[in-house]
């Protein structure tokens, strides 16, 4: 059976709404990250699939080799600035914007 291109881009769209819906409702800084990191790997899906169908061409793997790497740095500033605001609130919640005015 052979999987296309629109198979791969519905996959996409449903782990994108999944990551924007995790990252509008919850207050838990750990789980926005989490949801950006689904929401980024949902675009890696869709270059990887458009590069399936030009085979000549490997743009997409390239391009969803720099969003790994911007993935990795977001995760490693985003882990830097919860340690931080846990040593400050003694929580990760973000409902409270104005405590992280220090």
């Amino acid at each position: 059976m052979d999987v296309g291109i629109g198979e791969y881009l519905a996959l996409a769209s449903i782990l994108f709404g999944i990551g924007a819906m995790g990252f509008l409702t919850r207050r838990n800084f750990l789980i926005q990250l989490m949801s950006i990191e689904v929401m980024l790997n949902s675009v890696n899906v869709m270059l990887v699939a458009f590069n399936r169908y030009q085979p000549s061409n490997h743009d997409g793997q390239v391009f969803a080799f720099f969003v790994i790497a911007i993935a990795a740095a977001e995760a490693a500033v985003g882990l830097a600035i919860v340690i931080s605001l846990f040593r400050l609130q003694k929580s990760v919640e973000t409902d409270l914007p104005s405590a992280l005015k220090h």
